[in-house]
């Protein structure tokens, strides 16, 4: 019978895609970019000629998101004389395996590949990475890992609500649930979330196809493991980091995200944490998204300097 049982359980236990190791030198083809095990991920560019480029950021999108997520902050960040880089993350978007989760490993390593193409490409340029939400945790679990050559890294609505932070009976629940029946998928409408006050792209992310409506179990499972990762990886975080958060941010609770990065930014002059009041949690797109735009460009050219928000009122450190 325990036997059976434990075939059972095999049989629906969380369903990953773990890459195969493979030795592939990572490079931009166009609109795609060749990992390290030569899986070939969509990438948008908004690039900036050589000599009036002043910076390149690699943009990584968060949950059930894509690469297009950043599209008007790059067009604007690049009229600013920085480039842009973003890519789908395996899983998402128009990258294989849309839809399952390809573990931690996977997410770092693809991170660390793009970085080692665009410095190849523009190797006398800052390079700063800019993450939402889940692509936060993966930035902080690559730059943890000392694998990643960066010269800062911003992180807006930094999701570092992993196990810890979560109740017993979520933390089992969800457990249980990704081990009983990993396939079943949720929407999350009945949660009542509400992610921006920018209404128009709610609405059109809601009609975009490329955005994930329904999440398997497992995918959820994976991403609060992530999570728990970029959490525990914030103590080993040593480059300049901007971290920017919504006081409104209905996703990712307030209070986990002050336990994390304010003994880190009280140790370290150079890793700021803003608050912005009127903030949600897709900040980079929300009403007064320009209003981070502008202290991101501020934060990139003198990472000391006190950044516009604050000075008009609109953010607190």
């Amino acid at each position: 019978m325990w036997a059976c049982l434990l075939l059972t359980l095999a049989a629906c236990a969380p369903h990953f895609i773990e890459p195969q190791p493979a030795a592939v030198r990572p490079m931009i083809e166009g609109d795609h970019f060749v990992s390290f095990d030569g899986t070939r991920l969509p990438l948008r560019s908004w690039s900036v000629p050589e000599q009036r480029n002043r910076a390149v950021i690699i943009a990584v999108h968060g949950f059930n998101d894509y690469s297009n997520f950043i599209s008007d902050a790059a067009l604007w960040f690049s009229a600013q004389h920085i480039s842009v880089y973003a890519y789908d993350q395996r899983g998402f978007g128009n990258a294989p395996g849309r839809g399952l989760w390809p573990g931690k490993a996977a997410f770092s390593g693809d991170l660390q590949a793009l970085i080692q193409a665009i410095r190849t490409r523009c190797p006398d340029k800052p390079l700063f990475l800019l993450g939402e939400s889940m692509g936060a945790a993966v930035i902080l679990q690559s730059v943890a890992s000392g694998a990643a050559d960066v010269d800062g890294v911003i992180l807006a609505a930094p999701a570092v609500r992993g196990w810890d932070a979560m109740p017993w009976w979520q933390r089992w629940g969800l457990k249980a649930a990704a081990m009983v029946m990993p396939s079943t998928t949720f929407t999350g409408r009945s949660l009542g979330i509400v992610a921006s006050d920018n209404r128009e792209m709610l609405i059109a992310l809601g009609r975009d196809p490329l955005v994930i409506k329904a999440t398997r179990v497992d995918t959820i499972y994976g991403l609060v493991e992530l999570m728990q990762s970029g959490f525990e990886a914030v103590d080993q975080l040593q480059a300049p980091a901007l971290i920017l958060y919504g006081e409104k941010d209905q996703v990712i609770p307030k209070e986990p995200v002050l336990a994390t990065f304010r003994p880190l930014t009280a140790a370290h002059s150079d890793q700021r944490l803003y608050l912005y009041k009127n903030g949600y949690h897709m900040l980079l797109r929300d009403l007064q998204a320009k209003v981070l735009w502008q202290d991101i460009v501020s934060w990139i050219g003198d990472t000391q300097a006190l950044l516009p928000s604050e000075q008009q009122g609109l953010s607190r450190q």
